[in-house]
């Protein structure tokens, strides 16, 4: 009886070990070595954007219905476009681009609003 007892406690750390070493040798195998997509067809960032976007503006307006949305006072508005500002105007390279299409808009009006036909000027004389 004993001798069975031994073989069967054999028996189930032999089966332990094996699992054990099943279960290290996948975590080391890929999910696709082993047949497993990588990609979970559950939760939000499993569906395409459009539904995202669907279900995230849904949200939106519940929580406007409900009236606990966060609204912007005048102040907080202020500090996060001052915050927003400087944090751009740190990147010089799109500050310059910013000021080129600037100058290159406002540089067909100038031509156009310049006093040289005789026409009142800004003072309102007339240029003689």
């Amino acid at each position: 009886m004993s001798d069975q007892r031994d073989q069967l406690d054999n028996q189930d750390s032999e089966r332990e070990m094996g699992n054990r070493m099943n279960s290290d040798d996948q975590r080391n195998v890929s999910a696709e070595d082993r047949g497993v997509e990588k990609r979970s067809t559950r939760g939000f960032a499993a569906m395409s954007p459009e539904k995202q976007k669907q279900i995230a503006s849904e949200g939106g307006r519940a929580a406007h219905r409900q009236g606990v949305a966060h609204e912007w006072s005048s102040d907080e508005a202020r500090t996060a476009g001052r915050k927003g500002g400087q944090t751009v105007s740190q990147n010089r390279e799109h500050m310059s681009e910013i000021g080129r299409r600037g100058g290159q808009s406002s540089g067909g009006r100038r031509g156009k609003n310049a006093p040289s036909d005789g026409g009142p000027q800004k003072d309102g004389q007339r240029s003689e």
